[in-house]
């Protein structure tokens, strides 16, 4: 007999083993039941809308890319990107204040916030509109030729950011590591690298979500600027519905434009989340 037979008939032979059971995914009648129902009236919500005649679509179409329209879209997003940088300009300072071992700048700091965030910014716009009847004069020259509608815009929605954007930066820096500062001053690093090389990149990653949510807020509060006869998106609008009487088609134009852009925004608060994410699980 060959060898390798004595050896397959020495060996033991191995048990087979049982076919093993199938998997089969649990089924979840309940989730798909509720999820065609959310289609089917997302469904009838959108064919609704689309069908309804009082809606006058074409109208639309016809003042979408208007003169009037652009130019109060341009105001807005020109105030929109105006207001945010003075106000996270003036909010970084009121932030390090807050931040300080000054006693009166931190009760300063904390005062500005405290006012600025409890009235409306409604409130504070009219204030501001009406401010030359506390003060006729400044410099010299009437209130009523120094500040027009435009400019008490960019104050009255400057300072109310500030209040929130002091908030914003405040946080995003405390969130930083105090054990990463300490290892910045024993490498003898300067107070202003530390604050550029270490603390800045690490508190926008809390600073930056915040920040975008309040960019699309202002972008869509300066529709409240319309009260003071500023023409931006949302007054322009008005305007041409004040003499068509065409109401809803008209404000169909704003809401378009604003979910147009505040569509933009998020996609761009998108990346710049994930730029300062790296190096980190939320890249993923």
């Amino acid at each position: 007999m060959p060898s390798d037979t004595l050896a397959q008939a020495a060996a033991p032979e191995t048990p087979r083993k049982a076919d093993s059971p199938r998997i089969v995914p649990r089924r979840r009648y309940g989730q798909w039941t509720a999820a065609a129902a959310v289609l089917a009236l997302l469904a009838l919500a959108v064919t609704s809308v689309l069908r309804n005649e009082a809606f006058q679509w074409g109208v639309v179409a016809d003042y979408f890319t208007s003169a009037a329209v652009l130019r109060g879209l341009w105001l807005t997003l020109w105030l929109t990107a105006v207001v945010m940088v003075l106000g996270f300009a003036l909010g970084t300072l009121l932030a390090a204040a807050r931040l300080s071992a000054n006693p009166v700048l931190r009760s300063v700091s904390w005062g500005y916030v405290w006012l600025f965030r409890s009235i409306p910014i409604l409130v504070q716009l009219l204030l501001w509109f009406n401010i030359g009847a506390l003060y006729p004069r400044i410099l010299g020259v009437r209130t009523v030729d120094l500040l027009g509608p435009v400019a008490v815009a960019v104050i009255g929605l400057t300072l109310h950011e500030a209040a929130y954007a002091a908030e914003v930066v405040r946080g995003g820096v405390l969130s930083v590591d105090r054990g990463q500062i300490e290892a910045a001053q024993a490498l003898g690093l300067s107070r202003r690298r530390r604050w550029w090389r270490i603390v800045l990149p690490q508190a926008m990653r809390s600073i930056v979500p915040p920040a975008g949510n309040m960019l699309i807020g202002t972008l869509k509060g300066t529709s409240i600027v319309s009260v003071i006869a500023v023409q931006d998106l949302l007054y322009s609008t008005q305007l041409v519905y004040h003499r068509t009487y065409q109401v809803v088609p008209l404000l169909m134009v704003a809401t378009v434009w604003y979910t147009v852009v505040t569509s933009v925004l998020s996609a761009g608060q998108f990346y710049v989340e994930r730029h300062y994410a790296r190096g980190t699980e939320r890249t993923r």
